[in-house]
């Protein structure tokens, strides 16, 4: 499993954006106002969480699925490379994973799947009703795709991809783009973290 981490990784570093291309902002445009940051979703471990329960921390999220074949592990591999960039300060960051397919993501499974990247990423999950509601407030749009004649659980999920970041009073303040340079995120965090000071 580490040398998968560490492949993941890799691959980051040097395949994530062409060397031709122009690098993404640091934070998408997004207005603040199209964006409800409150959530009410359940840990691996059964427990109740909210956007309220880490106060004085930002929150890092992202929204996925663990069969996802490359957009979720890349963007748990940025996650934890944010971690570790931030040091010191990343005890003022929590990252999270928010499921958008309860039905296959058991607790054991998510939980697994999040240690992988990072012991600090924690996953969120729910029923399908409360995550979907989760994922309208943040503008998520997920869907499942399935093949003609595949057995139930033989499906995609195709869901939007980028991580959000919110304030130390839970508020929403800005979303990274997809393939973001861990780098841009961390500092652009270190800053706000300042600001917050």
């Amino acid at each position: 499993m580490r040398h998968l981490r560490l492949a993941a990784l890799s691959a980051l570093m040097f395949c994530a954006f062409p060397a031709w291309a122009e690098p993404p902002a640091a934070g998408e445009t997004v207005e603040a106002s199209e964006i409800v940051s409150r959530y009410l979703l359940m840990d691996t471990k059964g427990r109740a969480v909210t956007n309220e329960d880490f106060p004085g921390r930002f929150q890092l999220i992202s929204f996925g699925y663990t069969f996802c074949p490359d957009i979720c592990p890349t963007t748990l591999a940025e996650m934890s490379l944010v971690m570790d960039k931030l040091g010191e300060r990343s005890a003022r960051l929590q990252p999270i994973f928010v499921t958008v397919d309860p039905e296959r993501d058991t607790p054991e499974v998510l939980d697994r799947y999040t240690h992988f990247f990072h012991p600090a990423i924690i996953g969120l999950t729910g029923s399908p009703e409360l995550v979907r509601r989760v994922a309208d407030h943040f503008k998520v749009r997920y869907e499942k795709h399935r093949e003609p004649g595949a057995e139930p659980g033989k499906y995609s999920v195709d869901h939007s991809a980028g991580m959000y970041l919110l304030g130390p009073d839970g508020r929403f303040l800005v979303k990274f783009a997809y393939a973001t340079p861990p780098q841009e995120i961390a500092t652009r965090i270190s800053a706000l973290m300042k600001e917050a000071k």
